[in-house]
């Protein structure tokens, strides 16, 4: 008897412990399986966002690139040939001046796929060197633009345009940022031209380039190639594209821009401690030109005078004064934070719009 009971106990004790150790396998491997779960999560390797190739960047960009040939007469001369990029969806073209000219009879945009479209010019500053010119045609691409201040010296850089003629249209050239801030001047016809705020690259700019893109390896334009150095290797410039933001903004809303128009030119500080033999220390624009019929001679403003802020945004260059200044309209009026006499006072300014014809160095 007492041998079947132990018996029996023994058999009891043996499926109590199976069961047990069923139970505790079947949570054992519960566990297992969530830790192997949550490691199988954890070593996944993180695979970051897809990325554009830099190739895929520029066969993405190449369609808002476009060949312009400004007409100079009814006898269908060329007057010049270079270089725009599209900027907006509205068939908004942005080039050089110098590339249309002042009045063409008539300029010709040539498309990426080959088609050639009328432009019709829209505005155009030769004090800056920019123009933009409109096609009706729906456009194959419109490029973003950049933001200039962003831009760091030795960052690839990439010029877009068509040098020499349109039979090596779009081609593509790579270099860095050499320099920012950069101040050149230009003689053309008799006229002197001062351009400042350049981005300078190595990337090869050609005759044709003109009015092409420069643009980072994100595809964003940042700048608007205008000129080389013929006598040194490796020095193009291009005008940054910031400049153009409220033109394009104010065309896309009612078709049309005024320039505004102060009637005064300035140095940076930079320069006119140059010019001065370092005696210029004060952080602003030193007034060196007036037009003695301008909104600033006849609100007060002298040779001179230091310009520290429009409507209290500080401003270093003429550039960035003219950043600020169209995003008005020339029936408004700013107010300029000067220096004069070594006292500083606040100077409200009509601005008035600015005679094509008659473009000097004045602002």
């Amino acid at each position: 008897m007492k041998i079947v009971i132990y018996a029996l106990l023994l058999v009891f004790v043996s499926l109590f412990s199976y069961a047990a150790g069923e139970s505790a396998g079947e949570g054992q491997r519960d566990v297992v399986n969530e830790r192997i779960n949550l490691t199988e999560v954890r070593s996944e390797p993180v695979i970051p966002k897809s990325e554009e190739s830099l190739p895929d960047v520029i066969q993405r960009v190449l369609p808002s690139v476009v060949g312009i040939e400004a007409i100079e007469g009814m006898r269908s001369e060329t007057a010049s040939l270079g270089s725009g990029v599209i900027v907006s969806e509205k068939g908004y073209i942005v080039t050089n001046h110098h590339v249309v000219g002042d009045n063409p009879y008539r300029i010709d945009i040539t498309l990426y796929d080959g088609s050639v479209e009328k432009g019709e010019l829209c505005w155009s500053d030769k004090a800056l060197d920019l123009a933009v010119v409109k096609v009706s045609a729906p456009v194959p691409y419109a490029a973003q633009m950049g933001e200039y201040t962003s831009v760091r010296v030795g960052e690839d850089v990439f010029a877009i345009g068509n040098p020499l003629s349109l039979q090596f249209e779009r081609s593509v050239t790579k270099g860095i940022v050499s320099a920012k801030n950069r101040s050149i001047t230009i003689e053309d016809n008799l006229s002197v031209l001062h351009m400042e705020d350049l981005i300078q690259t190595d990337a090869s700019i050609n005759p044709g380039n003109s009015g092409g893109p420069l643009m980072n390896k994100e595809g964003h334009i940042i700048g608007i190639n205008t000129v080389r150095v013929s006598s040194a290797e490796g020095m193009g410039f291009a005008i940054p594209i910031n400049i153009c933001e409220s033109v394009i903004k104010k065309l896309e809303e009612t078709g049309s821009f005024e320039t505004p128009y102060l009637g005064l030119y300035a140095y940076t500080s930079r320069a006119a401690n140059y010019l001065k033999g370092g005696k210029a220390a004060a952080e602003g624009l030193y007034v060196v030109s007036l037009d003695v019929n301008g909104p600033s001679y006849r609100s007060g403003i002298r040779y001179g005078d230091i310009i520290t802020e429009i409507n209290s945004v500080r401003v270093y260059s003429m550039l960035e004064l003219r950043r600020e200044l169209f995003k008005y309209g020339t029936d408004e009026s700013i107010v300029l934070t000067v220096v004069s006499k070594n006292a500083e006072k606040k100077i409200e300014v009509n601005i008035a719009a600015m005679d094509q014809s008659s473009v000097g160095e004045n602002q």
